[in-house]
Protein backbone atom coordinates (compact mmCIF):
# COMPACT_ATOMS: atom_id res chain seq x y z
CA UNK A 1 0.00 0.00 0.00
CA UNK A 2 1.64 3.40 -0.96
CA UNK A 3 2.08 6.02 1.53
CA UNK A 4 -0.84 8.11 -0.12
CA UNK A 5 -3.70 5.22 0.58
CA UNK A 6 -4.19 5.94 4.17
CA UNK A 7 -4.75 9.69 3.29
CA UNK A 8 -7.10 8.53 0.26
CA UNK A 9 -9.03 6.20 2.57
CA UNK A 10 -9.18 9.47 5.34
CA UNK A 11 -10.79 11.25 2.66
CA UNK A 12 -13.11 8.88 1.19
CA UNK A 13 -14.37 7.99 4.98
CA UNK A 14 -14.60 12.05 5.75
CA UNK A 15 -16.85 12.51 2.46
CA UNK A 16 -19.01 9.44 3.51
CA UNK A 17 -19.83 11.13 6.95
CA UNK A 18 -20.70 14.19 5.07
CA UNK A 19 -23.28 12.39 3.16
CA UNK A 20 -24.42 10.18 6.09
CA UNK A 21 -25.80 13.70 7.97
CA UNK A 22 -26.79 14.91 4.33
CA UNK A 23 -29.54 12.04 3.98
CA UNK A 24 -30.30 12.04 7.44
CA UNK A 25 -31.36 15.29 6.78
CA UNK A 26 -33.86 14.42 4.16
CA UNK A 27 -35.95 13.09 7.03
CA UNK A 28 -35.05 14.99 9.96
CA UNK A 29 -35.38 19.08 10.17
CA UNK A 30 -33.08 20.83 11.90
CA UNK A 31 -31.19 19.34 14.66
CA UNK A 32 -28.14 19.44 13.24
CA UNK A 33 -26.13 19.60 16.40
CA UNK A 34 -27.50 16.51 17.77
CA UNK A 35 -26.78 14.63 14.44
CA UNK A 36 -23.53 15.72 14.78
CA UNK A 37 -23.14 14.39 18.24
CA UNK A 38 -24.52 11.11 17.02
CA UNK A 39 -22.08 10.81 14.61
CA UNK A 40 -19.21 11.72 16.85
CA UNK A 41 -20.45 9.02 19.57
CA UNK A 42 -20.49 6.18 16.37
CA UNK A 43 -16.88 7.28 15.09
CA UNK A 44 -15.80 6.86 19.12
CA UNK A 45 -17.45 3.47 19.72
CA UNK A 46 -19.40 5.21 22.20
CA UNK A 47 -23.34 5.38 23.01
CA UNK A 48 -26.20 8.15 23.08
CA UNK A 49 -28.79 9.13 25.50
CA UNK A 50 -31.36 11.28 23.84
CA UNK A 51 -33.65 13.53 26.03
CA UNK A 52 -36.72 16.07 24.72
CA UNK A 53 -40.25 15.86 25.26
CA UNK A 54 -42.43 13.79 23.45
CA UNK A 55 -43.15 14.46 19.59
CA UNK A 56 -39.24 15.82 18.48
CA UNK A 57 -38.16 13.05 16.58
CA UNK A 58 -36.18 10.87 18.54
CA UNK A 59 -37.18 7.66 18.08
CA UNK A 60 -37.44 8.90 13.51
CA UNK A 61 -33.83 9.76 14.18
CA UNK A 62 -32.46 6.65 15.14
CA UNK A 63 -34.66 4.84 12.85
CA UNK A 64 -33.56 7.31 9.97
CA UNK A 65 -30.07 6.02 11.23
CA UNK A 66 -30.15 2.81 11.51
CA UNK A 67 -31.42 2.60 7.55
CA UNK A 68 -28.82 4.69 6.67
CA UNK A 69 -26.01 2.67 7.96
CA UNK A 70 -26.81 -0.60 6.84
CA UNK A 71 -26.69 -2.16 9.87
CA UNK A 72 -28.74 -4.98 11.77
CA UNK A 73 -30.92 -2.52 13.76
CA UNK A 74 -33.69 -3.40 16.60
CA UNK A 75 -36.10 -1.08 18.83
CA UNK A 76 -37.22 -2.34 22.39
CA UNK A 77 -40.09 -0.51 23.62
CA UNK A 78 -39.22 -0.12 27.50
CA UNK A 79 -42.15 -0.43 29.62
CA UNK A 80 -42.45 -0.75 33.63
CA UNK A 81 -43.62 -4.67 32.79
CA UNK A 82 -40.54 -5.31 30.60
CA UNK A 83 -37.73 -8.32 31.86
CA UNK A 84 -33.97 -8.35 31.79
CA UNK A 85 -34.99 -11.41 29.76
CA UNK A 86 -36.93 -9.84 27.45
CA UNK A 87 -33.72 -7.85 26.41
CA UNK A 88 -30.84 -10.12 26.19
CA UNK A 89 -32.81 -13.43 25.59
CA UNK A 90 -33.45 -16.78 27.38
CA UNK A 91 -32.44 -20.61 27.13
CA UNK A 92 -35.94 -22.58 26.18
CA UNK A 93 -36.43 -26.15 26.37
CA UNK A 94 -35.92 -27.67 22.43
CA UNK A 95 -36.49 -30.87 21.00
CA UNK A 96 -34.55 -32.82 18.37
CA UNK A 97 -35.31 -34.86 15.43
CA UNK A 98 -34.28 -37.92 17.46
CA UNK A 99 -36.93 -37.06 19.99
CA UNK A 100 -34.07 -35.60 22.55
CA UNK A 101 -34.20 -32.30 24.69
CA UNK A 102 -31.93 -29.88 24.87
CA UNK A 103 -31.78 -26.26 26.53
CA UNK A 104 -31.03 -23.59 23.23
CA UNK A 105 -30.07 -20.01 23.92
CA UNK A 106 -32.82 -17.85 21.97
CA UNK A 107 -30.66 -14.39 21.55
CA UNK A 108 -32.83 -11.38 22.58
CA UNK A 109 -33.43 -8.27 20.77
CA UNK A 110 -29.69 -7.21 22.23
CA UNK A 111 -27.73 -8.81 19.23
CA UNK A 112 -27.84 -6.28 16.86
CA UNK A 113 -25.22 -3.42 16.03
CA UNK A 114 -27.85 -0.70 16.64
CA UNK A 115 -30.25 -0.85 18.92
CA UNK A 116 -32.76 1.68 19.71
CA UNK A 117 -33.86 1.89 23.57
CA UNK A 118 -37.01 3.76 23.41
CA UNK A 119 -38.32 5.54 26.38
CA UNK A 120 -35.62 3.74 28.46
CA UNK A 121 -36.26 5.37 31.59
CA UNK A 122 -39.84 3.57 31.57
CA UNK A 123 -38.60 0.69 32.59
CA UNK A 124 -37.66 -0.44 36.12
CA UNK A 125 -33.79 0.27 37.44
CA UNK A 126 -33.72 -3.64 37.45
CA UNK A 127 -34.48 -4.12 33.47
CA UNK A 128 -32.60 -0.58 32.84
CA UNK A 129 -29.36 -2.96 34.24
CA UNK A 130 -29.23 -5.56 31.92
CA UNK A 131 -27.83 -3.43 29.07
CA UNK A 132 -24.52 -2.51 31.25
CA UNK A 133 -22.47 -5.72 30.58
CA UNK A 134 -23.49 -5.16 26.90
CA UNK A 135 -22.60 -1.38 26.56
CA UNK A 136 -19.48 -1.67 28.65
CA UNK A 137 -17.70 -5.27 27.70
CA UNK A 138 -19.95 -5.86 24.55
CA UNK A 139 -20.76 -8.98 25.50
CA UNK A 140 -23.80 -11.08 26.92
CA UNK A 141 -23.12 -13.13 29.96
CA UNK A 142 -25.65 -15.65 30.97
CA UNK A 143 -25.43 -18.27 33.53
CA UNK A 144 -21.59 -20.20 32.51
CA UNK A 145 -21.78 -18.72 28.84
CA UNK A 146 -20.11 -15.58 27.52
CA UNK A 147 -21.30 -14.25 24.03
CA UNK A 148 -19.79 -11.58 21.86
CA UNK A 149 -21.99 -8.61 20.28
CA UNK A 150 -21.24 -7.82 16.54
CA UNK A 151 -19.07 -5.15 15.99
CA UNK A 152 -19.73 -1.79 15.62
CA UNK A 153 -22.27 -2.30 18.61
CA UNK A 154 -23.88 0.68 19.86
CA UNK A 155 -26.94 1.90 21.82
CA UNK A 156 -28.68 4.76 21.15
CA UNK A 157 -31.23 5.66 24.30
CA UNK A 158 -34.34 7.92 24.56
CA UNK A 159 -36.18 9.30 27.74
CA UNK A 160 -38.51 11.48 28.38
CA UNK A 161 -37.67 14.30 30.97
CA UNK A 162 -37.67 12.98 34.58
CA UNK A 163 -40.43 15.18 35.79
CA UNK A 164 -42.76 13.28 33.35
CA UNK A 165 -45.24 10.70 35.00
CA UNK A 166 -44.90 7.08 34.89
CA UNK A 167 -40.61 7.51 34.25
CA UNK A 168 -37.75 6.03 36.28
CA UNK A 169 -34.39 7.90 37.29
CA UNK A 170 -31.55 5.86 35.69
CA UNK A 171 -29.22 4.37 37.68
CA UNK A 172 -25.56 6.35 37.83
CA UNK A 173 -23.72 3.02 36.24
CA UNK A 174 -26.17 3.01 33.30
CA UNK A 175 -25.89 7.18 32.92
CA UNK A 176 -22.08 6.79 33.34
CA UNK A 177 -21.50 4.27 30.21
CA UNK A 178 -23.52 6.67 27.32
CA UNK A 179 -20.30 8.84 25.83
CA UNK A 180 -23.04 11.38 25.62
CA UNK A 181 -25.95 12.85 26.66
CA UNK A 182 -27.84 15.26 24.24
CA UNK A 183 -30.47 17.37 24.67
CA UNK A 184 -33.01 17.58 21.75
CA UNK A 185 -34.02 21.29 21.61
CA UNK A 186 -37.67 22.28 20.12
CA UNK A 187 -37.66 23.36 16.29
CA UNK A 188 -37.64 27.20 15.56
CA UNK A 189 -40.79 28.55 13.68
CA UNK A 190 -39.30 28.06 10.45
CA UNK A 191 -38.43 24.36 11.07
CA UNK A 192 -42.09 23.61 12.50
CA UNK A 193 -43.25 24.73 9.21
CA UNK A 194 -41.23 23.06 7.15
CA UNK A 195 -42.09 19.95 9.45
CA UNK A 196 -45.73 20.08 9.00
CA UNK A 197 -45.08 20.55 5.64
CA UNK A 198 -43.98 17.37 5.08
CA UNK A 199 -46.08 15.88 7.87
CA UNK A 200 -47.12 13.34 5.20
CA UNK A 201 -43.75 11.83 4.76
CA UNK A 202 -42.85 11.16 7.86
CA UNK A 203 -42.00 8.34 8.62
CA UNK A 204 -41.08 7.07 4.94
CA UNK A 205 -37.31 5.73 5.19
CA UNK A 206 -37.81 4.04 1.68
CA UNK A 207 -36.19 6.85 -0.30
CA UNK A 208 -33.18 6.70 1.92
CA UNK A 209 -29.38 5.47 0.34
CA UNK A 210 -27.09 3.15 2.69
CA UNK A 211 -23.79 5.42 2.43
CA UNK A 212 -21.49 3.67 5.29
CA UNK A 213 -21.32 -0.27 6.16
CA UNK A 214 -20.41 -1.26 9.25
CA UNK A 215 -16.53 -2.44 8.10
CA UNK A 216 -16.50 1.37 7.03
CA UNK A 217 -17.24 2.94 9.95
CA UNK A 218 -14.57 0.18 12.13
CA UNK A 219 -11.64 2.04 10.01
CA UNK A 220 -13.16 5.11 10.27
CA UNK A 221 -12.85 4.24 13.87
CA UNK A 222 -9.51 2.68 13.90
CA UNK A 223 -8.48 6.21 12.03
CA UNK A 224 -10.17 8.24 14.85
CA UNK A 225 -8.16 6.76 17.69
CA UNK A 226 -4.96 7.24 15.39
CA UNK A 227 -5.11 11.41 16.19
CA UNK A 228 -2.86 12.35 18.26
CA UNK A 229 -3.49 14.53 21.26
CA UNK A 230 -0.86 17.05 23.02
CA UNK A 231 0.40 16.01 26.92
CA UNK A 232 -0.88 19.21 27.70
CA UNK A 233 -4.43 18.82 26.26
CA UNK A 234 -4.67 15.48 28.34
CA UNK A 235 -3.53 17.50 31.40
CA UNK A 236 -6.09 20.09 30.57
CA UNK A 237 -8.65 16.87 30.80
CA UNK A 238 -7.34 16.03 34.04
CA UNK A 239 -8.10 18.97 35.48
CA UNK A 240 -11.46 19.51 34.08
CA UNK A 241 -12.14 16.28 35.42
CA UNK A 242 -11.14 17.20 39.11
CA UNK A 243 -12.83 20.61 38.87
CA UNK A 244 -16.50 18.97 38.83
CA UNK A 245 -15.16 16.64 42.61
CA UNK A 246 -16.57 19.18 45.10
CA UNK A 247 -13.80 17.50 47.27
CA UNK A 248 -10.93 18.70 45.13
CA UNK A 249 -8.86 21.60 46.45
CA UNK A 250 -9.24 24.12 43.78
CA UNK A 251 -12.57 23.70 42.09
CA UNK A 252 -15.21 26.39 41.20
CA UNK A 253 -17.01 28.07 44.08
CA UNK A 254 -20.51 27.00 42.89
CA UNK A 255 -19.15 23.28 42.48
CA UNK A 256 -18.49 23.30 46.25
CA UNK A 257 -21.70 24.74 46.85
CA UNK A 258 -23.89 22.30 44.55
CA UNK A 259 -22.60 19.40 43.77
CA UNK A 260 -22.75 15.56 45.36
CA UNK A 261 -20.72 13.64 42.97
CA UNK A 262 -18.46 14.48 40.30
CA UNK A 263 -17.45 13.75 36.76
CA UNK A 264 -16.04 9.71 36.83
CA UNK A 265 -12.47 9.04 34.55
CA UNK A 266 -14.38 7.04 32.35
CA UNK A 267 -15.87 11.23 31.34
CA UNK A 268 -12.24 11.89 30.87
CA UNK A 269 -11.44 8.96 28.43
CA UNK A 270 -15.09 10.06 26.47
CA UNK A 271 -13.61 13.65 26.08
CA UNK A 272 -10.92 12.54 24.52
CA UNK A 273 -12.41 10.03 22.65
CA UNK A 274 -15.12 12.27 21.02
CA UNK A 275 -12.33 15.37 20.75
CA UNK A 276 -10.74 13.24 18.25
CA UNK A 277 -13.93 12.17 16.96
CA UNK A 278 -14.35 15.83 16.25
CA UNK A 279 -11.05 16.26 14.97
CA UNK A 280 -11.83 13.74 12.29
CA UNK A 281 -15.07 15.54 10.80
CA UNK A 282 -13.29 18.67 10.85
CA UNK A 283 -10.61 17.17 8.34
CA UNK A 284 -7.85 18.59 11.40
CA UNK A 285 -4.28 16.66 12.05
CA UNK A 286 -4.49 16.40 15.82
CA UNK A 287 -6.95 17.35 18.78
CA UNK A 288 -7.02 20.64 19.40
CA UNK A 289 -8.17 22.76 22.27
CA UNK A 290 -11.50 23.81 20.20
CA UNK A 291 -12.48 20.18 19.97
CA UNK A 292 -12.58 19.65 24.34
CA UNK A 293 -14.13 22.25 24.39
CA UNK A 294 -16.79 21.99 21.84
CA UNK A 295 -17.77 18.31 22.89
CA UNK A 296 -16.92 18.70 27.12
CA UNK A 297 -20.96 19.53 27.97
CA UNK A 298 -22.21 16.69 25.81
CA UNK A 299 -19.83 14.45 27.82
CA UNK A 300 -20.01 15.61 31.35
CA UNK A 301 -23.99 16.91 31.58
CA UNK A 302 -24.85 13.49 32.53
CA UNK A 303 -22.18 12.69 35.20
CA UNK A 304 -21.97 15.47 37.75
CA UNK A 305 -24.68 15.45 40.22
CA UNK A 306 -26.13 17.87 42.03
CA UNK A 307 -26.80 18.11 45.70
CA UNK A 308 -29.74 18.57 47.49
CA UNK A 309 -29.14 22.54 47.60
CA UNK A 310 -28.43 22.38 43.46
CA UNK A 311 -31.95 20.94 42.88
CA UNK A 312 -33.63 22.99 45.45
CA UNK A 313 -32.43 26.37 44.46
CA UNK A 314 -32.71 25.32 40.52
CA UNK A 315 -29.18 25.37 40.07
CA UNK A 316 -28.52 24.05 36.05
CA UNK A 317 -26.09 21.24 35.21
CA UNK A 318 -25.00 23.77 32.12
CA UNK A 319 -24.67 26.85 34.79
CA UNK A 320 -22.29 24.64 36.63
CA UNK A 321 -20.22 22.76 33.76
CA UNK A 322 -19.70 26.84 32.29
CA UNK A 323 -17.70 27.70 35.55
CA UNK A 324 -15.98 24.94 35.35
CA UNK A 325 -15.26 25.36 31.52
CA UNK A 326 -14.45 29.03 32.65
CA UNK A 327 -12.17 28.81 35.95
CA UNK A 328 -10.30 25.77 34.39
CA UNK A 329 -6.54 26.81 33.46
CA UNK A 330 -5.75 25.71 29.67
CA UNK A 331 -2.22 25.09 30.19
Amino acid sequence: MSERDPERQIVELQERLRALRAEIAKVIVGQEETVRAITLCLLSGGHALLEGVPGLGKTLLVRTLGRILGLSFKRIQFTPDLMPADILGTRILSEDESGRRRFEFAKGPIFAQLLLADEINRATPKTQSALLEAMQERCVTLGNETYRLEEPFMVLATQNPLEMEGTYPLPEAQIDRFTFKILLRYPSEAELAVILERQAQLGDLSGLNSVLSGAELLRARHWVAQLPIAEPLRRYVVRLVYATHPSSEEVPPLIKQYVEYGASPRAGISLIRTAQANAFLDGAPNVRLSDLQRVFNLAFNHRVIRNFRGEAEGISIETLLAQVLKTTPEV
